[in-house]
């Protein structure tokens, strides 16, 4: 199936304070110069945030990750997971299709999905609230036919059913998921034929409802309002920094408010923009001497340095760095001092050792990386 951008996009996208923090604590999971492995964990959380993956969440994740934009869409537009166009606000239905389902009468919640929700998938109802879709196999053949609702199953499903779950949901209410015809899990329906000593009675529902439950919400997208274990790996808990930024934080508009204009080709080689400075933040460090802009020659191409995007580039440029010499005569206070000012982005000069970089760059010769960057077209000037 052909798969592209939505045609109307929001103007711009920026992950919550907390999962901005969290998405900075996963890139840490892989190994140096590998920061690019991150990509479907970081997507996945900006689709949770704003409820389907725009361009500029793309574009976002790209920059963070050090990626060529068209990168960031081939993985996008591969997996079905990721939707590239608005969903319900509610919810977005997913009704398995495939052999062990259709058999057991899934046409039938397709046909209810489209009385009540819209004639074609992916269109939205009405009133917003609702989408769906007829997705390949979701692994749960012993109870078809069955729908995935936000992060759970709904299994044992009849037309009927099917109606009132979205009836439910559309009040208000948290259908409880899982098998809906009384079974406990995915035991024959006769009854159990072996371990018949298992005694199910002591717990009302599985494992798998019984978190969702306890979440109390079946079909909340993540938000960063949770405050995950952000780096387990690294022995660090819950941020307190997300925390306390999890109130501040601006919830994604809701998508009848969003600003939408038409979709634009992805690339990664519009020049930034040079913005207005950066105040300096508060911090460790000395300021290192800056340039109100750059030389005559112009500014170097500051991507050639291995942790610096677009985005970054243009953020260096507003502080006033614009050629290699500068960065590589930074000491180590001044290190300190641009770590401290990167905004989102702290820390990636000593991460990624940005001096060591630009020194061979200084003086016209090439990295590793920045051979690797224009052999692959991933940075032009």
């Amino acid at each position: 199936m052909l798969r592209r951008l939505h045609k109307d996009q929001p103007d711009s996208f920026a992950f919550t304070p907390a999962n901005q923090a969290w998405a900075e604590a996963q890139i840490t999971k892989y190994p140096e110069g590998r920061q690019a492995s991150a990509i479907i964990p970081l997507l996945w959380r900006a689709q949770e945030q704003e409820g389907w993956l725009t361009r500029p969440a793309i574009e976002s994740v790209c920059n963070m990750l050090d990626m060529a934009f068209i990168r960031g869409l081939e993985v996008a537009s591969f997996y079905f997971m990721f939707q590239l166009q608005p969903v319900g606000s509610v919810a977005h239905i997913q009704v398995c299709g495939t052999t062990s389902c259709m058999i057991c009468g899934a046409e039938d919640l397709v046909s209810v999905c489209k009385e009540k929700i819209a004639k074609k998938a992916h269109q939205l109802s009405a009133d917003g609230k609702f989408s769906w879709e007829e997705v390949e196999c979701l692994g749960s053949c012993a109870n078809a036919p069955m729908a995935q609702i936000g992060k759970d199953y709904f299994e044992d499903l009849t037309a009927a059913r099917m109606g009132e779950l979205i009836d439910e949901l559309a009040a208000g209410k948290v259908p409880t998921p899982g098998p809906q015809n009384g079974r406990y899990a995915a035991e024959p329906l006769g009854g159990l034929t072996t371990l018949k000593d298992f005694d199910s009675g002591q717990k009302k529902y599985n494992a798998s409802v019984q978190l969702a439950v306890d979440i109390g919400d079946t079909v909340k997208r993540i938000d960063g309002t949770e405050v995950p274990l952000l780096a387990p790996w690294q022995g660090k808990s819950a941020n307190s920094n997300a925390k306390s930024n999890t109130k501040a934080a601006k919830p994604a508009q809701p998508k009848a408010a969003q600003k939408a204009k038409p979709a634009e080709k992805m690339t990664p080689a519009a020049k930034p923009k040079v913005e207005a400075a950066v105040a300096p933040a508060e911090g460790p460090g000395t300021k290192p001497a800056t340039l109100d802009a750059a030389r005559d020659g112009g500014a170097d191409n500051l991507k050639m340095i291995k942790g610096v995007g677009p985005k970054l580039e243009s953020l260096l440029h507003r502080l006033g760095f614009f050629h290699f010499d500068q960065v590589a005569a930074w000491t180590a206070d001044e290190i300190a001092w641009v770590d401290q000012n990167l905004e989102g982005f702290k820390g990636r000069v000593s991460r990624d050792n940005w001096v060591a970089q630009a020194g061979p760059l200084s003086r016209g010769e090439e990295t590793e990386f920045s051979q690797r960057a224009k052999k692959d077209g991933m940075y032009k000037k």
